[in-house]
Formats: C-alpha cells, sequence, structure tokens
C-alpha cells in the first residue's frame, strides 16, 4: 500500500487526453449564489419559511380584527330580537291608552302586565307619559326622551341608556291618539342588557372557539400544502446532489416546475459555459503534455549518448543529473495524461474485470524493483476471481501508483503486500507497507494533486493518490487509507483500501 507520505505513483504509459474534468464545486456555489467576491457573504433564507411568513403573518395580524368585527355584528345579532321584544312591548302599552271625557288614562289589563311582567319577574321596564309629561304609569325612573322634530308620531326609536349604574336598551314611541288637540303619549320600555350581553357572548364563542381548533389546523394544512408545492424544487436539488462532480450535462427542463424553468435554464447555459472551459483546458494539457514527451525523450537519449564518450568527473556526474531529471519529468507529464484521461467522464469501456488476476499481474511487475530495494513484496487474493465493473488499463494503474507509492516510502529492509478481497458488500483491493505510516491529519490531503506531506525525501510528483482517488471515484468505489493490519504482522505502516461495488457475473457478461 502506498507509503504514509506520499501520494506518488509508479510508470504510467501516455493515454489520450481526456474532454472533462471535475467542476470545481466551490467556485460553482459560489457562481450560483451569485457573490461579489471572496467577502461577500451570501444570506442563506428558506423558500418555503418566506412564503409561510408572508401567509401567516397576516392571517395572524387579521384573526385579531376578525375577533373584533365578530363581537361587533354578535352584538348587533343580538340586538335585532330584543329590540323587536321592546317594539312588541310599546304596541301592548299603545292598546292600554284610552281617553275617558277628553283625558288620557291608561287602564292596564291582566293580559297585558302578563305580557309585560313586572319588575320583580326580571321582564320589561315601561313607563307612560301624557301630552304635558304628566305621569300615567309603570316604572317613573325610567328616562324620559325629549322629542324633536326628527321623531315620528308612532314610530318606535331605541337608545342606550344608565339606570342606577345599570346600563339599559330602551324603545320609546310617541303615541297618537287619534284625538283632536289630545296630544301625543310618550310610551317607553326598557330593559338590562345583560340578557343581550349573554346572548352576543355565546354568538362570539360559538364563533371564536371553533377557531381555536380550525386555525392551527389550517397552519398546518398551509405548510403541508406548501411542503408539497416546493417538493420539485428539492427533487431538483437531490438530483443535482446526486449528480458526478465532472457531470456538466444540461438539467432536464421539462421535469422542473414553470415557475423555475428559467433558473434551470440559466443553470444549463452556465454548465454549458463550465464544460466549454473545462474542455479548453483539458486540451491545453493534454496537447502540452504530449508535446513535452518527444524533447524530452530526446534529451535523455543525447544525456545517455554523451554519457558513454563522456571521462568521470564533473561532465558525467552533469550528465547522470541530467538523465534523472529527464525520467523525472517524463514521469510527470505520464501522470498528468493519465490524471487527463481518468477525469475523462464518457470514453472509458467499463468491462467485467478479475480484480485477482489484474493484481497477481501487476504485483509480478514490481517483483525485480522491490528486490532491488531490499523490500519483500507479496500478494494475498483468494484463487476463485473476484468480478468488478471497471476499465482494465485504469484499474492496473491504479495499482502501479499504490505499489509504486509504497515501495518509494517504505524503508528497507521492509514488506509491502498487495490484499485482494471481498465481503457480502463489496470487493476490495489494498496495499500495505510497513513503512513510517501517514499522520491521520495528513489522510485527507494526500489526496489533493502536487501535494506532499512535509519530510518526505522520495521523489515523486504528488500526483499518485490524486489519480487512484479520480479513477476510484470513476468506478463508483470508494478509497480508504487506514494504519496497517497488526494482526498480519506489520508493526507500523499504512493500508490504502479501495472498495468496489459488487456485480454478479451475469450482470457483466
Amino acid at each position: 500500500m502506498p507509503s504514509p507520505l506520499h501520494p506518488d505513483a509508479g510508470r504510467v504509459p501516455p493515454l489520450k487526453a481526456p474532454a472533462t474534468t471535475p467542476i470545481n464545486q466551490e467556485a460553482l456555489d459560489i457562481t450560483l449564489a451569485g457573490t461579489d467576491g471572496p467577502s461577500a457573504v451570501p444570506t442563506r433564507r428558506s423558500l418555503l419559511g418566506e412564503i409561510l411568513d408572508w401567509m401567516l403573518a397576516p392571517l395572524f395580524l387579521l384573526w385579531p380584527m376578525s375577533v373584533a368585527i365578530t363581537y361587533v355584528v354578535a352584538q348587533h345579532i343580538a340586538n335585532v330580537p330584543y329590540d323587536h321584544s321592546l317594539s312588541n312591548a310599546l304596541q301592548v302599552l299603545g292598546q292600554q291608552v284610552e281617553i275617558e271625557n277628553g283625558r288620557i288614562t291608561l287602564r292596564m289589563s291582566a293580559p297585558a302586565r302578563l305580557a309585560l311582567r313586572t319588575r320583580e319577574n326580571d321582564g320589561v321596564f315601561w313607563k307612560v307619559t301624557g301630552p304635558r309629561g304628566e305621569y300615567l304609569g309603570g316604572d317613573a325612573e325610567l328616562p324620559s326622551p325629549e322629542q324633536t322634530p326628527i321623531h315620528q308620531p308612532n314610530t318606535v326609536y331605541y337608545q342606550d341608556e344608565t339606570l342606577r349604574d345599570f346600563e339599559i336598551r330602551i324603545a320609546y314611541m310617541w303615541l297618537d291618539t287619534g284625538v283632536r288637540d289630545a296630544g301625543l303619549v310618550l310610551l317607553v320600555a326598557a330593559e338590562t342588557m345583560e340578557r343581550r350581553t349573554q346572548l352576543a357572548n355565546d354568538i362570539i364563542k360559538g364563533v371564536i372557539i371553533p377557531q381555536f381548533f380550525v386555525l392551527p389546523i389550517a397552519v398546518l394544512l398551509v405548510w403541508f400544502g406548501l411542503s408539497r408545492g416546493v417538493a420539485p424544487i428539492n427533487a431538483l436539488q437531490q438530483r443535482l446532489r446526486a449528480r458526478r462532480p465532472d457531470d456538466l450535462s444540461p438539467i432536464d427542463e421539462s421535469t422542473a416546475p414553470t415557475e423555475i424553468e428559467p433558473l434551470v435554464a440559466a443553470m444549463n447555459d452556465l454548465l454549458e459555459r463550465l464544460s466549454s472551459n473545462v474542455l479548453a483546458q483539458q486540451r491545453f494539457v493534454a496537447d502540452a503534455a504530449h508535446q513535452l514527451k518527444t524533447p524530452l525523450a530526446g534529451l535523455r537519449t543525447q544525456a545517455e549518448l554523451a554519457m558513454r564518450d563522456a571521462l568521470p568527473g564533473e561532465t558525467q556526474a552533469s550528465l547522470e543529473q541530467i538523465v534523472a531529471g529527464t525520467v523525472r519529468a517524463t514521469r510527470l507529464v505520464n501522470q498528468l495524461l493519465l490524471m487527463a484521461n481518468a477525469e475523462n467522464p464518457g470514453h472509458v469501456g467499463m468491462v467485467a474485470t478479475d480484480l485477482v488476476h489484474l493484481a497477481q499481474e501487476q504485483t509480478l511487475r514490481w517483483v525485480d524493483q522491490a528486490l532491488a530495494a531490499g523490500i519483500d513484496l507479496g500478494f494475498d487474493g483468494p484463487d476463485e476471481p473476484i468480478l468488478v465493473k471497471g476499465q482494465p488499463v485504469l484499474l492496473g494503474e491504479v495499482l502501479n501508483n499504490l505499489i509504486d507509492n509504497a515501495l518509494r516510502y517504505t524503508p528497507s529492509p521492509g514488506r509491502v503486500t498487495v490484499v485482494v478481497g471481498q465481503t457480502s458488500a463489496y470487493a476490495l483491493v489494498a496495499v500495505e507497507d510497513s513503512g513510517p505510516g501517514i499522520p491521520v491529519s495528513e489522510r485527507d490531503r494526500v489526496f489533493d494533486r502536487f501535494y506532499r506531506v512535509l519530510g518526505t525525501r522520495a521523489d515523486g510528483s504528488g500526483l499518485g493518490l490524486a489519480i487512484v482517488r479520480e479513477i476510484a471515484t470513476r468506478h463508483h468505489a470508494t478509497v480508504r487509507i487506514m494504519d496497517a493490519d497488526r494482526s498480519t504482522g506489520f508493526q507500523s505502516g499504512t493500508r490504502i483500501e479501495i472498495r468496489f461495488p459488487l456485480i454478479a457475473e451475469t450482470a457483466i457478461a
């Protein structure tokens, strides 16, 4: 497994230049958020919360107004039947007024008294006053409204008064007796506001109390309805999150609601421009790497030829340095080409690949180099094949990078083991070494391109593990770095493990 220190990989044959590279997700997020610069921090707001605020805030503000209006309406509704009852009481009183010998008198019959009832029975209070204001009968303490030009005879009027600190409602009418020059008789009927208030309160309770149950249900229904309404947006978000980092294909606008279709169209336009930029960058890297290979090969050849005729000394040493430099440069160019090929999402044919056979084959390629370095290179795997869906050339480069990395950073005498296996959930290939190990704090960063752990002395470009992770991502595999397995005899070191999804043999025929 690659040594704890650096992500350098083995020899890499030149490959075709890639078409695309992974998206810079952070840059894309900033672009979509519309930030103006590194110091601009976009305000995160919930669309659902915003809509709920604008819907529910007015609802809760209007609810007290609804209560007040309900109270006024309830008072009016309560007044109508009781005012009608007072009007009937005035009609009864009017029938009891008589004229005898030119004098107006009041003769209350038993049925009339029974209809009006007395004050002790909490019935209607009444009073009758003659044309000159003389008291004819009833409760003398009841107020006597003054007649004004707007008051018409035989017409009932109403008003609220206070009697003995009690609010009362009075109905009054100036009765025309039909006798010439007899004048108008004032009839007054009144009752307390208690029963009216009780009726109004009952109406309000009947309207308001159910609202305490209906309103929360309405809020829940609104929230549920809005949640269902924004579900397509959440679905679009999930589809975007599930995309591979390098997937710059357009978003299907037909599945988006019409309200966000312009946003999807704008995102597709952005993705198209990003794809064009990535393709241009990839073409430049591939072309530059290809152009560098030929002069580097020529320089190395000329240096090696010159070394044959050069005398021992400074010239010989300089030529050796030139040869070593061209070897490193050539390896870096090959690594760049391999990285570009690994980042290409569209032109890699996936076939059924036997991990066991592939790992054995790649391990044998490094036996001589391992013996020369004083390192015990071994293989641990089953006899039966373990199939994964992948591209054999790229998977071979993964193993080459891991083995080369492990051999570079494992001191002699040391031990490197290539492991292949499978569980019920996944297939795995791992390279385990007895080197110094990779610090936990560095295990995420070693996958960055051109990153080298501080203190590393071995030669390397810093692309090895970056290539491993890129190829693993292409194969829907995961890369894990952990300590070497002590149960297998390693006292120290690192284990880099790649886990592939299992497939059935028939599925890859």
